[in-house]
């Protein structure tokens, strides 16, 4: 067994490994005391688009933030029904309820976590008017159909990008586009265990649309596009300089980070493909994986169980999530009683993510495999 202790994220030993570089560009902050919208925030703007190819990204103060500010931009109107996946964190829900919007649960797809295409049909009223398909754990949704759908039924896409930063979708025409630049909104996070993670909050939002993106640019602060006119009504969300300059220094490796997560990925598949109490994640054809989880599904024997097991040997494991969105209390309504989504339900029992992260050690990542399958076969 290694000597150091196994994490689900080891963002210490990252940061090691590119300190100088951090160091440097948090001392520049620090020298030119420029903290709040200062020249690193503009150059990582810059940055993300030229990466991601969106044609405007517009920073903010997180992840949720940036779903919230994307809402209000595209103007919905209270009790406006906004559709999103069940099995997805309580952000995606969170904004719609907050703006007073209806958050209009779908269930998910059992292979892949995202959005069942086949659900969303049903759920559509004249009210209907948005879809957040929500790139979970890594890899797009199944893109091209919900565009698809967006364009018939005339509803926003909003990407829930938090996940997947760095994962490409392919069309059926050949053409290739990055998560959070195929519907009106990209919307990303940089907490600091994503793939593109800052060492405090921040998010971003992904436009190709400038003047929507301007708009949205004026909501994240405080509603103006020149100080003190205030044009609209909007928020104070502001991405700081200091975790600008550090995520430009970070943007360099990512495509790195994503590699290094694809090995660790494929390490696990090889190990547990062919055993029947764990199904590894499925892959769709037409998107890359970029693994800011790596989440398997427990068959025939108790998840709790062997996640306890493997805290005991010293190995983490979180479950995303233990509790659908349409069953935590916040949510309840008669509209998804306990039941009406089966596959989210049943996912909830089932998911266990595993440590993955650019740093893992391969006597690390090892001993987890071995834990897990001397743990099914007893």
């Amino acid at each position: 067994m290694a000597d150091s202790k196994i994490q689900m994220v080891d963002l210490r030993n990252q940061y090691l490994n590119i300190k100088d570089e951090i160091d440097s560009a948090i001392n520049g902050v620090l020298n030119n005391t420029s903290f709040i919208q200062g020249p690193n925030v503009k150059e990582l703007e810059g940055n993300l688009a030229n990466y991601t190819l969106a044609k405007k990204v517009v920073s903010c103060g997180n992840g949720t933030d940036a779903l919230q500010i994307s809402m209000m931009a595209l103007g919905f109107q209270q009790d406006d029904e906004i559709i999103l996946p069940a099995h997805t964190y309580v952000a995606t829900a969170e904004v719609i309820a907050l703006l007073k919007l209806r958050p209009i649960f779908v269930d998910v797809n059992y292979n892949t976590f995202n959005l069942d295409l086949n659900k969303i049909k049903d759920r559509i009223t004249p009210k209907t008017k948005a879809i957040v398909p929500v790139h979970l754990y890594g890899q797009c949704a199944e893109m091209e159909e919900l565009l698809s759908v967006s364009k018939e039924h005339n509803l926003k896409i909003i990407e829930d990008t938090a996940q997947a930063i760095g994962a490409k979708y392919t069309f059926s025409d050949g053409t290739t586009k990055m998560a959070g630049t195929m519907g009106d909104i990209g919307c990303l996070s940089f907490f600091p265990s994503k793939n593109l993670g800052c060492y405090g909050d921040g998010g971003a939002m992904l436009f190709n649309n400038l003047e929507l993106a301007n708009k949205a640019k004026m909501i994240s602060n405080h509603g103006q596009q020149t100080k003190y006119k205030h044009d609209l009504v909007g928020c104070n969300s502001r991405l700081d300089t200091l975790q600008a300059a550090i995520l430009n220094v970070k943007l360099k490796y990512l495509d790195e980070y994503i590699q290094k997560r694809q090995i660790v990925a494929r390490k696990y598949n090889e190990a547990f493909g062919d055993i029947d109490e764990i199904l590894i994640p499925e892959v769709i054809e037409a998107s890359s994986h970029v693994y800011h989880q790596y989440t398997i599904r427990v068959v025939g024997i108790d998840r709790d169980e062997l996640k306890n097991r493997l805290q005991e040997k010293g190995i983490p494991s979180m479950i995303y999530y233990p509790i659908p969105l349409h069953l935590q209390k916040a949510f309840r309504s008669n509209e998804f009683p306990e039941g009406s989504l089966p596959i989210t339900e049943k996912l909830s029992k089932q998911v266990l993510s595993l440590p993955i992260h650019t740093e893992m050690k391969d006597e690390h990542q090892t001993f987890i495999i071995e834990t897990i399958l001397k743990t099914i076969k007893g």
